[in-house]
């Protein structure tokens, strides 16, 4: 297998690298010390500025106006866009509107796309996906407690979320529900789209984040459904269909994220190299010079780019035979990539000292922020623990 990108791809590459690092990253010090509701027009512009290249929506089907890109190209593309946390906004493929597009596209209705999709994948509104409850584990999806019941022609929903991601200021929520509570677990929960503007839909807050509660598109949110009435029409696929939509929406947005966190990892580990090359800690002698620090390093580089070869190695084979094909690797790359990006960065962190732990640089964002990749999309445990399972499965068999 060769993931070396054809001659479109390393021109689009090319043109990617420099945008971010000319365009987006000179924005950075405004998104780490003001809301980022304030920077909107200035990315707006930005985001002009990449139709005006062509670049807009990569992921995104050419009928729907996005490039079309197969996987392994759009893993290369969120990798160099990845390299700033303003970046996959900028060139519309952030999430959750990505997996929000992939679901309206294969299984809304045609009023649900004219009216949700179109806009959604032009960037002229947001949405959300409402799925995580406080009360119920995260790592055992079947358990929700959010019902969806029938009223004449419409949905009746209550319960509970949270970290619903970038629901403050998103036009409407996916919401994962269940319709039918008697069903075998797999079949209980549907998919229904809620406006936010709907009565019953209350935003309780942004919920802070390590003492960072964020607002506009850099948030999450605490949300009750109270009686929050919409019409049967709202429904998205088949009753009951909630998890295998939610399933096939899982294997490319894994890769989406595997390869935006190979991006930060590669940002953060030419950080750690710079920081070690200039910094002095003695007369003649700079950090650099230290043992531990170039073990680091090469530790470092190593887990990089075996990272990074499994999760496109993953994406090929998605491209070419299927998600299902690819389930063992989908599984291995969510924590492999994740622990590996959280050694890069706490590392990358310890090396700059007192420098890190500031807003100063990226890296205390991406520790605090990124973080949490090894607990959404189910945690670590859990991908382990069913990885292990299916190899075990395949021994015996």
């Amino acid at each position: 297998m060769d993931f070396e990108p054809g001659e479109r791809s390393r021109a689009i590459l090319e043109t990617v690298g420099h945008f971010v690092a000319d365009e987006i990253v000179p924005l950075e010090p405004d998104f780490l010390s003001r809301p980022f509701s304030e920077l909107l027009p200035a990315l707006e512009e930005k985001r002009s500025a990449v139709r005006e290249l062509g670049l807009w929506a990569p992921g995104h089907p050419t009928e729907l106006g996005g490039m079309g890109l197969d996987l392994v190209d759009l893993g290369l593309v969120s990798e160099a866009v990845g390299r700033s946390p303003l970046g996959h906004y900028v060139f519309g493929m952030h999430a959750p509107d990505a997996g929000n597009v992939e679901v309206l596209h294969r299984y809304g209705s045609d009023d649900q796309k004219t009216r949700w999709l179109e806009p959604l994948v032009d960037g002229r509104i947001r949405s959300c996906f409402s799925m995580t409850e406080p009360d119920m584990p995260g790592s055992n999806p079947v358990m929700l407690a959010t019902t969806a019941v029938l009223d004449g022609d419409d949905y009746v929903i209550d319960g509970h979320k949270w970290y619903t991601t970038a629901a403050d200021g998103a036009a409407f929520a996916i919401v994962m529900v269940v319709t039918d509570p008697d069903a075998e677990p797999h079949r209980r929960a549907s998919m229904i789209l809620v406006p936010t503007d709907t009565p019953g839909f209350e935003l309780v807050r942004n919920i802070p984040v390590m003492g960072h509660a964020g607002d506009d598109y850099f948030s999450h949110s605490e949300i009750r459904y109270r009686d929050c009435r919409v019409p049967r029409a709202n429904l998205i696929g088949d009753p009951g269909r909630g998890f295998a939509i939610a399933q096939e929406r899982l294997g490319p947005g894994r890769i989406h994220h595997c390869m935006r966190w190979l991006g930060i990892c590669r940002r953060a580990f030419e950080m750690m190299c710079d920081r070690a090359l200039s910094r002095t800690i003695a007369p003649g002698q700079k950090l650099a010079d230290k043992e531990i620090v170039q073990s680091w390093i090469a530790e470092s580089h190593a887990e990089i780019e075996a990272a990074r070869a499994l999760t496109l190695q993953t994406a090929w084979r998605i491209d070419q035979y299927g998600w299902r094909t690819a389930r063992q690797d989908i599984s291995a790359i969510k924590f492999l990539v994740a622990n590996t990006l959280q050694r890069v960065v706490d590392r990358a962190l310890q090396v700059h000292g007192a420098l890190g732990m500031t807003d100063d640089t990226l890296l205390a964002f991406y520790y605090r922020e990124e973080r949490a990749a090894r607990i959404y999309d189910g945690p670590d445990e859990v991908h382990k623990i069913s990885l292990a399972r299916r190899i075990l499965k395949d021994r015996r068999s």
